[in-house]
């Protein structure tokens, strides 16, 4: 008689288990932001969203096919707004990009003055600029030295924000009503979230395997970074997702979406081997890059035309001051200088970035340029150790468009980088960096073997298929 494998859970449990799960996950992510100021407790909840949405969809793998999808949107909804549960926890970005909003609504450059010049002070208001005894009571506001104090970080210094992310900033300002202070910003993060995840429920859905979206709908990275931080990478992450979705078949429109994408977040430069991959003529290069050099162009104009500086704002001394130049001087670079002496820290990662690129360009697959895509950000990130985890946003979007779920350990040291930074984020990158490392060898592995791929699990994604009830002979 046949024997049968066994089932670890039915499928008409399984939707009732991942709607549990879920449900954990909303509650444990509303619970979040009221925890302690000490990292290490921030740390310890974020973690345990982390380990239920890691359950959660792995228990969607063996969700019956009809339901995946209004199951992934609904868990959308409900994971994505817990982000609006609270203020802003742990990060005042948003505080600066509400200031920047108000400061083009009054017809002036925001690369023009820092919130400190006192020609703005007639823009103030008690919410990001506190008076009297507020500021001697409030915690994360920074004194000014007219004896004031201000919500907003880095106050004496001009914005660092591309101009796509400054028009958004605009936007806001201009849809929101009066005294809505850090709502506003939330509840933009918010719909881009849910547009992101709308653009890959279509995408993956398209392809069979709808169940990838998930892997940033219910990411605890989106509500925290996109969401209650308003962090506008989020932006980007859209516009990022969007171009790599069309650019195989349409390199143009691909072009200038990657490079809004640039210009709301620079990250995404990145991105362009992957965008590339396979496009070995000069004809099919120029149709991605020459519209994405003129997008960019575009939306500095008329910041250029409307300023009297220098439309890059504070950018290069952010890079110094995260120590992006100089290995010695930040918390980069963090596995390369295990072995590496400091000062061959930034050529190393010159060198294995442009190999990586080139070789993502030239061999890339085109019809996935996701791919390529993801192996460059990937790399980039464990070469250059970001020490903020909401950049990771881009690398948990473009996971879930390849499905290789290992990069996302990636994405949780950087959120270890932040809260706790030291050993252990350089303990958090090299053991990220491991589980790269060996979830490439067991998919390399198994792509060398030809066996079926519901009983072995998908080589793609390196994901065990749903149990199945397969005959065995004896």
């Amino acid at each position: 008689m046949p024997r049968t494998r066994p089932v670890l859970l039915a499928p008409h449990l399984a939707v009732p288990f991942a709607v549990l799960l879920l449900a954990s996950l909303a509650a444990a992510l509303v619970v979040l932001p009221r925890g302690g100021a000490d990292g290490g407790v921030l740390l310890a909840g974020y973690a345990g969203c982390w380990a239920l949405y890691a359950v959660a969809v792995t228990v969607l793998r063996r969700v019956p096919a009809r339901a995946v999808v209004p199951l992934v949107l609904a868990g959308a909804v409900a994971v994505t707004l817990t982000g609006l549960a609270a203020a802003p926890r742990t990060s005042t970005d948003s505080f600066r990009y509400a200031w920047d909003g108000r400061v083009q609504a009054a017809g002036t450059s925001p690369y023009d003055h820092a919130p400190a010049d006192p020609e703005l002070a007639g823009l103030r208001d008690r919410w990001l600029f506190p008076e009297g005894g507020a500021c001697a009571s409030g915690k994360d506001l920074v004194p000014l030295a007219d004896g004031g104090c201000t919500r907003i970080n880095r106050p004496a210094v001009h914005t660092v924000y591309p101009p796509a992310a400054e028009g958004w900033f605009l936007l806001v300002h201009g849809l929101s009503p009066g005294d809505v202070r850090h709502k506003a910003l939330q509840t933009g993060g918010a719909l881009l979230a849910l547009a992101v995840t709308g653009l890959l429920v279509l995408v993956t859905r398209g392809r069979g395997d709808p169940w990838r979206a998930a892997l940033w709908a219910w990411c605890p990275a989106v509500p925290v970074e996109a969401v209650n931080n308003a962090h506008a990478d989020v932006l980007g992450v859209l516009f990022s997702v969007a171009a790599l979705i069309v650019v195989a078949r349409r390199r143009v429109t691909g072009g200038v979406l990657l490079g809004l994408a640039i210009g709301a977040k620079m990250l995404p430069a990145v991105l362009l081997p992957g965008a590339l991959s396979g496009a070995r003529r000069p004809s099919a290069v120029l149709r991605v890059l020459g519209p994405a050099v003129v997008t960019v162009g575009a939306l500095y104009l008329p910041y250029v035309l409307l300023s009297r500086g220098s439309v890059l704002g504070y950018l290069g001394g952010y890079a110094q001051e995260e120590g992006y130049d100089d290995a010695s001087a930040g918390g980069r670079y963090l596995l390369l200088r295990l072995f590496l002496p400091d000062a061959w820290a930034l050529p190393a990662v010159a060198l294995a970035m442009t190999a990586v690129a080139l070789t993502v360009w030239w061999r890339g697959d085109p019809e996935r340029p996701w791919r390529g895509a993801l192996l460059t950000t990937g790399v980039a990130f464990l070469l250059m150790t970001p020490g903020y985890s909401w950049y990771a946003l881009l690398l948990v979007a473009l996971v879930a468009l390849d499905g290789r779920w290992e990069w996302l350990g990636v994405a949780l040291a950087g959120a270890v980088a932040y809260l706790v930074g030291g050993d252990a984020a350089t303990a958090a990158y090299g053991t990220a960096a491991l589980v790269v490392l060996g979830a490439a060898r067991v998919r390399s592995r198994g792509r060398n073997r030809t066996r079926p791929r519901a009983p072995g699990g998908d080589t793609e994604t390196g994901l065990p298929a749903p149990p199945l009830e397969v005959p065995r002979k004896r």
